[in-house]
């Protein structure tokens, strides 16, 4: 299955919590890091208190369904001591599983596509670099998404 995965950081140089959980996602059982997109710097979401994020986004090629592959990604978050006591606070890894292949999953633990894509520069431009042709199911193509988000603040690094 072809994934997408949005990563970002803010705390305790975040890039190089990015390029660990890339490694970390690399060294998973059945996932295969495939692309990444270049890094970008971001404001923090409605101008919560902190530094600006650093985001990417991956693709990957995995043979785990869906919740595994989110337990996958939590342990990596657990294992960089993300620390979830603010919703969109500061933290020092997080990986949003973005697009499972093209399904649409709504269940209490994930939701795909993910929820808030469609509000994100900070996950639609690093996609769009990845892949320009990506179809992101019940909302087309990545190209008219990005038509649609304030991409002024984003910094590509």
């Amino acid at each position: 299955m072809l994934v997408y995965i949005g990563l970002g950081s803010n705390l305790e140089n975040p890039k190089v919590q990015i390029e660990k959980a890339l490694s970390a996602l690399n060294l998973s059982n059945e996932v295969t890091v495939n692309k990444v997109s270049s890094f970008y710097e971001s404001k923090p979401l409605l101008d919560m208190p902190g530094p600006n994020y650093i985001n990417a986004v991956c693709s990957i090629k995995t043979s785990l369904d869906a919740i595994d592959l989110l337990d996958v990604c939590q342990g990596i978050e657990n294992d960089q001591k993300r620390v979830r006591e603010v919703k969109w606070g500061s933290r020092t890894i997080d990986l949003d599983i973005l697009l499972y292949g093209q399904q649409v999953i709504s269940s209490e633990r994930l939701s795909i596509p993910h929820p808030e894509i469609t509000n994100r520069a900070f996950v639609l431009v690093p996609m769009y670099e990845i892949d320009k042709e990506i179809k992101v199911p019940l909302l087309g193509s990545i190209k008219k998404l990005i038509d649609r988000v304030n991409t002024q603040d984003l910094k590509k690094l």
